[in-house]
Parts: C-alpha cells; structure tokens; sequence
C-alpha cells in the first residue's frame, strides 16, 4: 500500500474530498517527522510507538573493496508495534 492508496481510501472511508484527505494523511506525516526530529517519541495507542534512538559512529568495511570506511553518528527511528496491532497482523482477535 502506498502513500496515495491510504489517502484514498480515507478519502472513501471518512467521505472527505481527496484533496481534505491528502491534506490530513500528510498533516499527521509532518506532525509525526516534526516530533521525531525533536525527539520526542510518538505514541499510537493500540497501533504502537515510534522513537529516536542516537547511534554512535563507528567504522565499516565496503565489502565489496573491504576497504574501511567511517560511518558518522546518527539519529534512528525504531517503530514497536503495540499489542492491538501485533494480534491483528496476526489475525488474532479479542
């Protein structure tokens, strides 16, 4: 599923013009983006959690050279699916 079948299918789902549910999918896109980038974390409750986490610099080997090669620190964004969400991936009911 893409970025354009999510806004319609909200746009069919909620009745919104396609135009209102772009706007809306790509308002809570940038809310999301903007929490992160300040880490804060960003709680979905029974969907699950999105978070930063700092990541050290260290050095890697091109493995195709197996020259080494410095890898510069940096911010990673880790996603913990929620309970609500695993069990319904899962086809799991409650």
């Amino acid at each position: 599923m893409t970025k354009i079948d999510i806004i319609n299918r909200v746009a069919e789902q909620t009745g919104l013009a396609r135009q209102d549910s772009d706007t809306a999918v790509e308002t809570i896109i940038a809310l999301v983006k903007g929490a992160l980038a300040n880490d804060d974390p960003v709680i979905l409750r029974r969907f699950g959690s999105f978070q930063t986490r700092a990541k050290n610099p260290r050095i890697g080997r091109n493995p195709k050279t197996g020259e080494e090669a410095e890898i510069s620190a940096r911010k990673v964004v880790r996603f913990k699916a929620g309970k609500h969400f695993k069990q319904a991936v899962n086809n799991k009911s409650d």
